[in-house]
């Protein structure tokens, strides 16, 4: 089981909307179920996050490192990390 910061759920319940049409989780400790149950993950660049969707099959081949940052799977987090959420 992985563990989110405070800052990690704090900005997917802020933004979940880029992702989803309804919100899909109200508190923390939804958001920290939610994120668990679909296996989302954080990661400390956008090579990673370009390497792990590659590697979920995701085509991003001639996508800029500004259209995976603006991906709307992609939460850039206040440390510099990024959550990877697959919907």
């Amino acid at each position: 089981m992985y563990e989110y910061t405070e800052e990690c759920l704090e900005t997917f319940l802020r933004n979940q909307g880029q992702l989803f049409d309804e919100p899909v989780a109200e508190t923390l400790e939804g958001a920290e179920a939610f994120l668990e149950e679909c296996m989302a993950v954080v990661v400390n660049s956008l090579d990673e996050v370009r390497q792990y969707l590659e590697e979920s099959g995701a085509d991003v081949e001639g996508m800029s490192d500004q259209d995976l940052e603006e991906a709307s799977e992609v939460f850039p987090l206040p440390d510099g990390s990024y959550l990877v959420v697959e919907g």
